[in-house]
């Protein structure tokens, strides 16, 4: 058997009748918590281990108790999805499962850094279910998705800040440490957001860091690589946060200089002129003249580094 045609998943395929709609509700939530993730309507899939056999045998008995029927199948994928896929399905679904914990933590690690040491019993409790819920995100995070170790790290901080103790320089560097040896995915054709984000993983993450340019559309990526400013990437926009502001927040980089150019990188990627500040329109023409006049991205990335560098020391000396 060829490793293409080997029954790597579990398949839940089901049909549900049309009433109650609590029972579809109820079996949604059941999938959910359990980790599945859908590759068709009601197709289901789970990785072939004792454990997920036995959590979709007793969705599956829920169903048909419901009046639905179903089953459960040993599958391999010949043609269409690829294992690969499948996997960054999984990852994609814990991705937003742990984002939403991280928004959380950094929310409570704000409160809690106004008063160190003085942990209100509301406090504590939002603590113990934040911990709560990452460890059931982590028990079905089976292919552990690259959001995990910021999750982990946060918690550790904001434990340390509730107790009164600074959070540990180590942390930080162990946060970072995890994203050494990793190559770095972004779209081709860089502008500023992708050019910060790039100088940003050079200078303070990885400095031998593999920055590859891509086609967006459909990219899957290969193990080892991250994603950044592109669709799904594991590094990209959140919110009203453009990539770069992401990484510096996740990677727990605190720098007055980094903060004024992520203000910089900020308006100009959005367009949104939040902070207005002063130097944005003089950069802005430096790196659209550096992208008009330079189409090769590898080429691109190093003259935009220079230039990345030479404000990061302006600012740097103001800051001194």
């Amino acid at each position: 058997m060829t490793e293409e045609t080997q029954d790597n998943w579990l398949l839940l395929i089901h049909q549900l009748p049309p009433k109650p709609d609590a029972l579809r509700v109820k079996i949604w939530r059941r999938l959910q918590k359990i980790g599945a993730v859908a590759v068709k309507q009601s197709v289901y899939a789970m990785p072939m281990t004792p454990q997920s056999r036995e959590d979709l045998s007793w969705v599956l008995k829920e169903i048909t108790d419901g009046g639905g029927e179903g089953s459960i199948i040993r599958a391999g994928f010949v043609e269409g999805l690829t294992d690969d896929q499948i996997r960054a399905l999984f990852q994609n679904a814990r991705k937003q499962d742990y984002e939403k914990i991280i928004t959380e933590a950094n929310a409570l690690m704000a409160e809690l850094s106004s008063k160190p040491g003085e942990l209100p019993a509301k406090g504590a409790g939002q603590i113990s279910k934040l911990q709560n819920r990452l460890d059931n995100i982590i028990a079905i995070d089976f292919f552990r998705s690259p959001e995990r170790g910021t999750a982990e790290i946060l918690l550790r901080e904001i434990k340390n800040i509730g107790s009164g103790k600074k959070p540990q320089e180590s942390q930080k560097s162990s946060a970072i440490a995890q994203l050494r040896g990793k190559t770095w995915v972004t779209r081709e054709n860089i502008f500023v957001d992708r050019m910060a984000c790039a100088w940003l993983i050079r200078r303070f993450i990885d400095e031998a860091a593999e920055i590859k340019f891509v086609s967006p559309a459909g990219y899957i990526p290969e193990e080892g690589e991250l994603r950044f400013d592109m669709f799904e990437g594991e590094y990209t926009h959140e919110g009203d946060k453009c990539s770069f502001e992401v990484i510096i927040e996740r990677c727990g980089l605190r720098d007055r200089a980094l903060d004024a150019i992520a203000e910089i990188v900020h308006d100009i990627d959005l367009k949104d002129d939040r902070y207005a500040r002063s130097e944005t329109d003089g950069f802005k023409a430096l790196l659209t003249g550096l992208a008009s006049a330079e189409p090769d991205d590898d080429i691109r990335l190093d003259r935009s580094i220079a230039l990345f560098d030479n404000i990061y020391a302006y600012f740097h000396r103001q800051k001194e």
